[in-house]
């Protein structure tokens, strides 16, 4: 299991465990908090507990563009000389530069205060169950959307996130000023360190550490890192002082299946394929899959996909010999929880309805030449599969008094997709029986009987995941292609499969035949083959297949009364 990697410089450093307790209402609140003591600062530089608010701006989940202006909201009425603007840490992580504001600053106070945001030695740690609690309240995100100019409905829809980025009001070389933990920490960088100098705790420990991720998002990482002690200013940058609020009614996404009714053929390789989707599986959050059919059961492993998409699951089984109905069940494990699917199977036998023995007496009258007919073709199919791997992203934390530091790894999971794809192609050629005398080339006479031979290939760069096309059957037209048919035998494996006729039993030579009605009228004869039953996990793939004789004449024209000769 990949899970965050922290290299150590000291021989033991103990850290604070972190509960990850969700909370549901009209969204998700993705955040968690630490803080520590600090001192009380100077006449000029310094920090009055609960001078705080919040930074809230609408971002675009799919594509993490902020969509709306920036808007802070606080309990306090701030005489702040100077702030940053509205700006977001979305836009200073895409590259937007730190610029000095001096235009009245401007801020919301809420009809519903705000619980308290930054922990500190006089007021107490602020609870982060109360801060998820306030910022996913129906009410708190419908003044939201007012407030920033967006339909309650459309940000609650799923398609967008609120980003979360707690202020604090600082009175720096005597100034009041208004910043989020990640303007903190460009503005020290602009001045070389004077921030960090004067304001340490507050700035640096205290407003960055009041929230962070507890899962990744958004392209940021959760933090893992120590809860208390002052950061760097790449830590803030990359990974604190914010946190976010996704939208969906109900509690975390569990897997959900997309199962499909089939019908196969007895004694017969198939694929059966589910959709599994759901929240994101990932080796650190597995998700498999258990197919029970038969009295048996086969378990998928593995199955993982990323958030927002979905994942094919399979699995290839032989069919019994006899007909008949049969319930598959499908449980899914992992995720937000476990889901479960039947599937409901017919498994029929094509070879019970074979034409019956041709008469020499046979008459049809009435008969007209059918329509060659059509059944579903389908000769290509692809699919794919996720495949994960880490993005490592490794950030130095800085040791207090007693230690030397860490790095440690705050990456995440990224995801490639390996494509698969399979087709099938055949051929139908039916030749004139050998033990029809007067046959020639392709021409016959009606009441003598043909062979058939399909030749079949396929090809697939998976040849775990596709069987080779094995049954075919064959219509015939004295029969309206309907009524009777011959499911043909299949002459060897692989995916470079054969077909013939089975041997007739109404063969005076055992012969791999299908005799043609003796009243056939002359003209062209064409049976019809459907080649099917070539699975994948994206389907079955088949083809339409037909060939023609020539009838010219019937057997009565070979056949003549010698005279009898005289005694």
């Amino acid at each position: 299991m990949k899970q965050k990697k922290c290299v150590f410089f000291i021989v033991s450093i103990v850290l604070s465990l972190i509960l990850s307790i969700q909370v549901y209402a009209v969204g998700d609140g993705n955040l968690d908090g630490g803080g520590g003591s600090m001192g009380q600062g100077t006449s000029q530089n310094s920090w009055s507990p609960g001078n705080e608010g919040v930074r809230v701006t609408v971002i675009r989940a799919e594509s993490h563009d902020p969509v709306t202006r920036p808007i802070d909201l606080t309990n306090k009425h701030p005489n702040i000389a100077y702030s940053f603007g509205k700006v977001s840490k979305m836009s200073y992580t895409r590259g937007s530069a730190l610029m000095i504001d001096t235009n009245p600053y401007e801020y919301v106070n809420p009809a519903q205060s705000l619980p308290r945001i930054i922990s500190s030695k006089s007021l107490g740690q602020a609870n982060i169950e109360q801060i998820k609690s306030y910022f996913t309240d129906e009410q708190v995100v419908r003044s939201i959307a007012g407030l920033t100019g967006m339909d309650f409905d459309t940000l609650v829809g799923g398609e967008y996130r609120l980003l979360l980025e707690p202020i604090s009001f600082l009175k720096f070389q005597g100034t009041l000023i208004a910043v989020t933990a990640t303007e903190a920490a460009l503005y020290d960088e602009m001045l070389s360190g004077g921030l960090r100098a004067v304001l340490p705790t507050v700035a640096f420990q205290n407003l960055p550490l009041s929230m962070f991720l507890e899962t990744p998002d958004l392209g940021y990482p959760a933090w893992g890192g120590p809860t208390s002690g002052v950061r760097s200013n790449s830590e803030i940058k990359s990974s604190l002082g914010l946190g976010i609020v996704r939208f969906r009614d109900v509690p975390p996404e569990e897997p959900e299946i997309t199962t499909y009714d089939y019908e196969y053929r007895t004694n017969t390789e198939v694929i059966t394929a589910v959709e599994v989707s759901g929240g994101q599986s990932d080796p650190d959050h597995p998700v498999s899959v258990t197919f029970s059919v038969g009295g048996r059961s086969y378990e998928v492993g593995e199955v993982y996909y990323p958030s927002g998409d979905s994942q094919l699951a399979w699995i290839r089984w032989t069919t019994p010999e006899e007909p008949q109905a049969m319930t598959m069940t499908v449980r899914v494990r992992g995720g937000g929880g476990t889901s479960k699917g039947t599937l409901h199977i017919n498994v029929v036998d094509l070879d019970e309805n074979p034409p019956p023995d041709p008469n020499a007496d046979d008459r049809n009258d009435g008969f007209t030449r059918p329509v060659i007919p059509s059944n579903a073709e389908v000769t290509s199919a692809s699919w794919s599969v996720w495949r994960p791997w880490w993005q490592e992203h490794w950030v130095w934390h800085s040791g207090d008094e007693d230690d030397d530091g860490y790095w440690c790894d705050h990456g995440w999971w990224e995801f490639d997709l390996d494509r698969y794809s399979a087709s099938l192609t055949a051929d139908m050629r039916i030749t004139t029986d050998e033990k029809s005398p007067t046959a020639t080339g392709r021409t016959m006479k009606s009441g003598y009987g043909f062979q058939e031979k399909v030749t079949t290939h396929v090809s697939t760069n998976q040849s775990s995941a596709v069987t080779s096309a094995q049954n075919a059957v064959t219509y015939f037209p004295e029969f309206q292609y309907e009524r009777f048919w011959r499911l043909l035998e299949r002459m060897n494996g692989g995916y470079d499969m054969t077909h013939e006729f089975k041997k007739n039993g109404y063969s005076t030579y055992e012969r791999r035949t299908h005799f043609t009605p003796i009243w056939y009228p002359d003209g062209s004869y064409t049976p019809y083959t459907w080649l099917l039953d070539c699975w994948t996990p994206a389907g079955m793939l088949s083809m339409n297949l037909n060939d023609s004789i020539i009838i010219d004449g019937n057997l009565w024209s070979d056949w003549h009364i010698a005279p009898q000769k005289p005694e």
